[in-house]
């Protein structure tokens, strides 16, 4: 049997596009979520509607957890039969411990595979992956894809509204002072992951409203300083707010390709119901 050159292996966290999703070379692997003592694996066994049901009266812990090296390994012993090697792109090392585990299984396998860091999570994993595909179709090898990439990855724009304090809160990544004031205040933090994949906080805004117009301001500057050739616009069970988004980029920047998705299950978990956020790469 002839192999296929390379296989892409992403984590749950990416959006996965219609693009990735017709893909037959794309592999997602599943981030588990934890209620308590209950695990669900993301996407598979847990829609993102029974997340947001389970959010809403959930009153024990709530976290996410990698994938195991073993699991990946299986993967891989797997995709090692079809292919010639593998590329890896994943959730920021930042804020997850999915690369370690990822790079453990790999090595367990003993399979050809480079792992990119997307120093992103959603959809910044998805525009690295449609960017790996066209340095494919160059004729790159599989090293040479994952060092642009790498590079690439360091292009990563973003704008993230959190939508609930609460679960920002409890996932451990705001303390008890500033939840307090925030939820006091009914402030709306706006957040950006940095390009060395750390989240930081940009700005606090006092109210919804005004929030939105900072997206869509910041957006439409950027986008025009530097150039994008498309714009996600990801959202956790806020679709008409998402929509309503991109109307009024678009009315801005006419010709700009604009696409709106939903982030997975594992993501909501951190960000919390009706987080908007707008995601990209500087051309």
């Amino acid at each position: 049997m002839t192999k296929k050159k390379i296989a892409w292996v992403v984590d749950s966290s990416a959006y996965v596009s219609d693009t990735l999703k017709n893909n037959p070379d794309v592999h997602v692997i599943p981030l588990n979520i934890h209620f308590g003592q209950q695990e669900f694996i993301d996407g598979v066994d847990l829609t993102s509607a029974q997340l947001y049901d389970r959010l809403r009266i959930e009153t024990e812990s709530i976290k996410t957890s990698q994938p195991s090296a073993g699991q990946f390994a299986e993967l891989y012993s797997k995709l090692d039969k079809e292919y010639e090697s593998i590329i890896a792109i994943h959730v920021t090392n930042s804020l997850s411990g999915t690369i370690s585990a990822s790079m453990s299984g790999a090595q367990i396998a003993n399979v050809r595979m480079e792992c990119v860091d997307s120093l992103s999570l959603s959809a910044g994993i998805t525009g690295l992956v449609d960017k790996g595909f066209l340095l494919q179709e160059q004729g790159l090898s599989f090293e040479e894809i994952a060092d642009q990439l790498r590079t690439y990855a360091t292009k990563f724009r973003n704008y993230i509204l959190i939508g609930n304090l609460t679960r920002l809160y409890k996932s451990g990544r705001l303390s008890s002072v500033q939840f307090y004031l925030g939820s006091l205040l009914k402030i709306k933090p706006v957040i950006q992951i940095n390009n060395k994949g750390e989240l930081q906080e940009l700005d606090k805004v006092r109210s919804h409203k005004k929030a939105i117009q900072y997206l869509i301001n910041n957006v439409v500057k950027s986008v025009q300083t530097e150039g994008a050739e498309v714009v996600y616009i990801m959202h956790a069970n806020a679709l008409e707010q998402a929509e309503s988004l991109k109307e009024a980029i678009q009315l801005q920047v006419p010709n700009l390709q604009l696409e709106i998705g939903e982030i997975s299950t594992s993501l909501a978990v951190h960000a919390g119901e009706e987080t908007i956020a707008v995601l990209w790469y500087a051309s």
